[in-house]
This record gives C-alpha cells, structure tokens and sequence, in this order.
C-alpha cells in the first residue's frame, strides 16, 4: 500500500536554522480510527504523525562522554561538537521519556529559535500518544513562537499550527483549535499560491488539517459545515493513496457516515457503496471491514426507507460478525434488524427476534434496554399499549443509572422511547422524557444536533396539547441550533418555522406567522421542491395566514400556487386539489364582499430582528423521525 507521506523535516533541512540539523524525521501518514458500529458519531479520523526511521528520541548521555579529549580540541569546535552530538542523541531517541531528557540537556546549548523544531518534533510525539495533552500544548507552543519569529510563511508554522489545533482539541477547546486551524488552512493556501513550498510538501499537512477542522466542526455541531472539510480530505487521500487500497475504502465509509448523520442518505450512499466494493475486493467477503461497510448501508437504506435493502446488508453483516465471534457488534446488529423488521411491519418476527435475543444480555445492561424499547415499538404497532408500557418502563428503570455513565447513549435512548409514549397519546409522559433528554444534552456541546432535535419535539407536543405560549420559546430554540447544525435551508428547519407560524396562527397574530410561513416555504421549496407535499401544505399556510389577515389579494395569489401544485400531482391528490380548490373560492368571495383590504397587497417582508433573520453557519444531526412529526 502506498503511503502518502513525506519527510517533511527532514526535507526541510535546506532551511535549517543556524546550523541546527534537521531534528524531526517523522512523516505525516493517514490513520483511521476503527470504525463502531453503536452509532453513525464515532467519526474521530485524527492525522497522526508516525516515525518513519526508529529515531525518535536519544538515550540521555553525559555530557562528558561526548567528547574524547576536551582539552585538545578549540573552544569553539568543542561547542559544535558538542551540539552536534546532542542532535544525533535527539534523532535516535525512541520514547517521548527520552526526547524529553535530550531536550533538556539541549537546552543548555541552543537558543529558542534553534530549538523550535525539536519542540514541534516533542508536541507532535506527545499528540500521538495522547495521555498528556497539556505538555503536548506547552511544546506546540513553543515550537510556533520559536518557528513563527520573522512572520514568514513556511511548512514548519502550518504544522505547529496544526499541533495547537489537535491538541486544544483534544482538550476539548473547540473554539481555540478552529482558530488555530483555520489560520494553518489559510497559511497553506498561500504557501501553495505563491509556490513557497511544494504541492507534495503541502498536500500531507493540508490533509491533517482538513480532517481535524472536520472533527472540531463535528464536535462543535455543525455538522453540515464539517462535511465540506472531510470531503476536502478525502479528496487529498484519493490523489495519494493507491486506488483500491484498505485505508481508502474506511475514508469513503467515513464519509457515507458523516452524510448520513445529518441525513443526506442520497449523498451518503455512493460513498458507501465504494468503500463496500474497495474491501470486497481487497480484503475479501468475509472481512470485518464489509461488515463495517454492510452496516452503514443498513444504516442509508433505513434512511431511504429501503427496508428489504436495510435488512438484506444486515443479514449479511450478521454473517460476518459471527464468523469472527464479535458478539457485541452482534448483538446490536440483532436489535437493529429486529428494528427493520418492525419497519416493514412484521411485528411478530420482530417480537421473536427480540425474544432470542434479550437472553444474551446483562439485567442492567444498555442493550437489554435497547431490546425492550424495539419490544415496547411492536407491541405499540399491534396497539397492545399495556404490554408496550411494559416494556418501556423496564428499559427507563435500566436507563434511569446509566445517565452519568453514558448520557448520550441514554439522552437517544429517552427521545426513542418518548416517541412510543407519543403515539399512545401519552403526551405528558413524552414530553417528560424529551425534557430529561434535553437536560443530558446541554452538557454535552458535540450534541447539538440533537439538543436542537429534541427541543424541537417538545415545542411540537405542546402545540398538540394547546399550550401555545410554552411551545414558542423550545421551538424558537430548535430554530436557531439546528440552523447552526445542518444549515440554513435544511428541511427540518423548515418544519420548525412551520410550527413557530401555527403557534402564531393560534395566538391570532397572523402577520408574525405568514413571517414565518414565508421562510419555512423559502426553505422547503430549495429543500423538498415547490411540489413535495409539505412545501404545498406551507403555502396553504400562508395563504391562510394572508387571509387572516384580511389580504385577500395575496391570500388568493398563494392559494393559486397550491392548487397548481396539487394539479402537478395528478389524480393521486384528487381530494386535496378540490379542497384547495374549495378554499380558492371561498377567498375570492370573501375578496368580493370587502371594498379595500385592511393590509399590503404586497408580501410581508421577512423578519429583519427575528429568527429568519439571525446569522446562521451551516452545520448537526436531526433526527429523522422528529422530522416527521412536525409535518
């Protein structure tokens, strides 16, 4: 397998720094975390830096050992001799312990710009192995100041801007390390514009930093604006790596994740379907990679509503999991196609399923409440809500201890189980839960997506309970996460403005929600098109919203627009094209009995102070069904 890696330090000794000998032979290569199959945000795809000589660090010397005979050498060449002794004890250091015992001793010797490049060489160490993150901080910062003096553009300060990036990182100081990256991205791009450096030289270091901006950007929630960078990374592996290589087909299932987590399964699958084909072919049918890869599909298929296809790749999964006895990864490949089974309808085979297999699970076990919440979702199909809530409320008893142990595990496990309690009618008993959710969620900032998801619903069920004033502020919540997570124009931030402009509606303030209409209709018609079902329902709303208002003009101008739209339909939508057409005649009755219209004959404009207005960045993951419920 070729290697996209570079002696990037080495190769740079044509700018070593007053006679100091390049102190860092290490190459940039890719690495690739094992993928998991709990959960489509195990994405932590982290560029490591690997040795590619043994040296990398040198055993401590005495210092008078270095030299033979002091006394017969001059002063000056003693002093070099000596310095060049301590780089070579530096280079053949082989633990991060050792580095750092020829550091010290270097220190004596060296000014601080000379000993720059070691401490990049030290932090980059310390990164990899990652138990000491902070000492890794303290030498990425002295490798920038050293390195970063003269202001110059140059290789070596893009990679001590990169360590600052991975290690605040992985200290959970997002805000710090997109700083830190985007000012590496932005010095190599200018070292590649004004060919300061090589593409070659350039290519490896872009790479770690594409890849680390789309994991910081992951963590922060904006999930949408992540995948821009991941894909920029994969595109960096693919001009690298060879073409059918392992690493290449994880990079391509990495990336069908990332899509399918905010839910763009139509993206995700192609990048799926390579990695598959990429392992099949070089590692076989019956690799553990396949499995991985059969899996995500599973995954995509599910989200396209594709069940037979869902099932089928997970009962190939299975296959391969049991021939090499990973029984956890089993397990929950069992629940998940128990989950299918469900969704095609086949209660009974799904009850089976979980029957066989909540007897391989632990009493307090997380996946024994997975069983019950799969258990509790059949029964509730069949409508046996007594043996549903049965279920539901052993799997809350086992949750109940796991929630300091695992919050975000519980927090899915909670807005999972509330959704049963939903279709029950048990809205008080939902709403409980979702809230106990969102409580679990706030603390946890790579979670917003779902902290957005959730505040969503809740706003959702309040307005089903008629408690309007209360639903406004969760949904106006959801609103502005979710923009942040999955962008501006994403369909589940359609249904939210949708929602907040029925609120409106029904505390009769019609001109604050034809507002919201209107960017709720904006949006869907990019996200869903001016014909799917839910952006003609949207204008319905706002022709309604128009009407309520006593603007007859525009009320009948949108209303025109959804009959036109039914019409597209064909006889599919019969009774909802003579309903709309109903409403149409009704508006241009109520037009003929009013003289003047009491508002504008021109649109609203769109809320200048509001929620549509608000700056949003692009970027986490909605919850599919939580989409569904706001239709």
């Amino acid at each position: 397998m070729k290697k996209a890696s570079l002696s990037l330090i080495s190769k740079l000794n044509r700018q070593r720094f007053r006679g100091i000998s390049p102190l860092l032979s290490r190459d940039y290569i890719f690495v690739n975390s094992p993928s998991s199959s709990s959960s489509l945000h195990s994405m932590d795809h982290r560029i490591q830096f690997c040795a590619k000589t043994p040296g990398l660090v040198y055993p401590c010397r005495n210092l008078g050992t270095l030299v033979e005979k002091p006394n017969q050498l001059p002063s000056r060449q003693r002093k070099r001799k000596e310095k060049s002794d301590l780089e070579e004890a530096f280079e053949s250091a082989e633990t991060s312990e050792e580095m750092l015992r020829a550091f010290k001793e270097m220190e004596a010797c060296f000014d601080e710009r000379e000993l720059g490049l070691a401490s990049l060489k030290i932090g980059l160490k310390l990164d990899q192995e990652g138990e000491d993150p902070e000492k890794a901080l303290s030498f990425a910062d002295k490798a920038l100041k050293a390195l970063d003096q003269d202001g110059k553009p140059s290789i070596l300060v893009a990679m001590a801007l990169q360590l600052m990036g991975s290690v605040n990182y992985s200290l959970k100081r997002f805000n710090d390390s997109l700083g830190y990256l985007n000012r590496a991205n932005k010095l190599l791009g200018r070292l590649e514009e004004e060919r300061v450096a090589s593409v070659e030289d350039i290519r490896p270091v872009m790479h770690a930093v594409q890849l680390e901006l789309g994991n910081v950007k992951t963590a922060m929630g904006r999930r949408e604006e992540a995948l821009g960078n991941l894909k920029k990374a994969l595109e960096i592996k693919e001009i690298t790596l060879e073409k059918d290589c392992k690493e290449l087909g994880v990079a391509y299932r990495d990336l069908a994740e990332a899509y399918a987590s905010v839910l763009n399964f139509k993206e995700a699958l192609p990048f799926g379907l390579k990695a598959l084909e990429i392992h099949r072919k070089e590692l076989g049918n019956n690799s553990v990679e396949v499995a991985h890869d059969r899996r995500i599909l599973g995954v995509i298929y599910t989200g396209m509503e594709e069940h037979e296809k869902a099932l089928e790749q997970n009962e190939l999964s299975q296959k391969i999991l049991k021939n090499w006895g990973l029984s956890s990864e089993l397990l929950r490949s069992e629940i998940d196609a128990a989950n299918m089974q469900i969704a095609l309808g086949k209660y009974d085979e799904a009850i089976n399923t979980l029957k066989g297999i909540v007897q391989q699970t632990d009493k307090d076990s997380e996946n024994r409440a997975l069983v019950f919440i799969s258990m509790g979702k059949a029964l509730c199909n069949q409508e046996r809500f007594a043996d549903s809530k049965r279920c539901l409320e052993i799997a809350c008893g086992i949750l109940d201890k796991k929630e300091t142990v695992s919050p975000i595990e519980v927090a899915e496990a909670y807005s999972e189980i509330s959704m049963q309690y939903e279709t029950m009618n048990e809205f008080e008993i939902a709403i409980s839960l979702l809230k106990r959710s969102l409580a679990l969620l706030e603390k946890q900032p790579q979670e917003q997506h779902s902290e957005g998801s959730v505040s969503a619903r809740i706003g959702w069920l309040l307005l089903l309970k008629g408690e309007v004033p209360q639903a406004i502020p969760y949904l106006e919540s959801a609103a502005e996460i979710l923009k942040e997570s999955f962008g501006s124009k994403h369909f589940g931030v359609g249904y939210i403005y949708n929602n907040l402009g029925a609120a409106y509606l029904e505390l009769d303030r019609p001109q604050s929600a034809a507002q919201m209409f209107a960017v709720a209709k904006d949006i869907m018609d990019v996200s869903l098109g001016p014909h799917h079902v839910d952006s003609i329902e949207t204008c319905q709303n706002l022709s309604k919203a128009y009407s309520a208002m006593g603007s007859y003009t525009l009320a009948i101008e949108f209303q025109l627009r959804v009959v036109d739209a039914w019409e597209g339909h064909g006889a599919s939508a019969e009774d909802e094209l003579q309903e709309a057409q109903h409403i149409l005649e009704e508006l241009k009755t109520r037009a003929r009995g009013t003289s003047t219209n009491q508002f504008p004959t021109k649109a609203l404009p769109l809320p200048q102070h509001s929620l549509a207005s608000r700056n949003s960045h692009p970027n986490v993951s909605f919850n599919q069904n939580s989409a569904g419920s706001m239709r």
